[in-house]
């Protein structure tokens, strides 16, 4: 275990030095607990499923008194309502949390202000945004997620190439790219493994028919299901989800950070800097990571079999432009998934 507890730091490139100030010490010049408890509340749009986030928040609400409302959607239709909002003039966020692509399109767009939560100090340097407008927070690994019932362990594909053997045809679930900007990342970012051949992938998965949903958290209840018995999605969703399901071990996962930000017209800023700073420490960490997350936090794991591993196996994800997103959604995914 301590072996794999260096590997993760080293392979997240964590350099916490003993001269770091006191987090208690920044955290009082940074957050004011009373102002914080005086607005009451704080506003979260966010992409996480409601059930991983609820003891998070019930632990909050404990301890500071500060209710919490969050509204869940995937990464992209949190950003769609965000944005809505925003151009409206009716910014309805506190905090906003979803993945780097999106994150990065509503901080060009002005939605969020700078602040960077005290505990996030310890958080691997390579994620940490130089103007701390956005605050990285856990990643998310991909991977094969099945069906334990349907798919027997000498069946099951050991790579994505697998797919597409002609028995998957019509037995894989994956979100939609053209609706989805996380899938679409993720598609874009096979050519780290396959190169130019990538785009050859894509259209060969479309050619076994997938059941194509709404975003990454059906695809594990369409498993579950039985609708398909392998699909393409975060491996801490076997965690989130109760029922047959598990994920198949690979040499590589891809994966992407989250980020969480401070609205820039936030209706209780210090309610919300609390929110972030408590989200961010070895407590809000461990809560969360009980819960299945893949964390920032140095040496926490979730508890998922050979979660340690993971992490060192871990292959980060480059961010499309938004001209890029657009056009692969729009047109290149569209034309591949939906030609007639």
């Amino acid at each position: 275990m301590n072996r794999a507890i260096n590997n993760w730091i080293l392979i997240l490139g964590v350099f916490v030095t003993a001269g770091s100030i006191m987090t208690g010490q920044v955290f009082a010049q940074t957050v004011s607990v009373e102002a914080a408890k005086q607005e009451g509340k704080v506003s979260v749009y966010g992409a996480q499923v409601p059930q991983a986030m609820k003891p998070l928040h019930a632990a909050f609400e404990k301890k500071y008194g500060i209710t919490v409302e969050y509204w869940r959607g995937d990464s992209t239709k949190v950003s769609e309502r965000a944005l809505t909002e925003w151009r409206a003039g009716k910014p309805g966020f506190d905090v906003v949390e979803g993945n780097r692509g999106v994150q990065l399109i509503m901080r060009d767009e002005g939605l969020f202000q700078k602040f960077v939560p005290p505990s996030s100090e310890k958080f691997p340097a390579q994620f940490k945004e130089k103007d701390g407008m956005i605050t990285p927070w856990r990643v998310l690994p991909i991977s094969i997620l099945y069906n334990t019932d349907m798919v027997k362990s000498g069946d099951l594909p050991k790579t994505f190439d697998d797919l597409l053997n002609p028995k998957w045809t019509g037995k894989i679930t994956v979100p939609d790219p053209t609706r989805h900007t996380t899938t679409a990342q993720f598609l874009w970012n096979l050519n780290k493994f396959k190169g130019d051949k990538w785009l050859d992938f894509v259209r060969a998965l479309a050619k076994q028919q997938p059941i194509l949903v709404e975003s990454l958290a059906p695809v594990t209840t369409t498993i579950i299901k039985g609708e398909a018995p392998v699909g393409i999605t975060y491996i801490k969703y076997i965690k989130q989800y109760k029922g047959p399901v598990d994920y198949v071990a690979m040499d590589k996962y891809l994966t992407d950070p989250n980020y969480m930000s401070l609205g820039a017209k936030a209706s209780h800023p210090n309610a919300a800097k609390l929110y972030l700073e408590y989200i961010c420490s070895a407590e809000g960490q461990k809560l969360v990571a009980e819960e299945g997350e893949f964390v920032m936090y140095p040496g926490i794991f979730p508890p998922i079999k050979d979660a340690e591993k993971v992490a060192p196996r871990t292959v980060f994800m480059d961010n499309p432009s938004e001209e890029e997103f657009k056009k692969l959604m729009t047109v290149t995914f569209r034309e591949i998934f939906f030609a007639k």
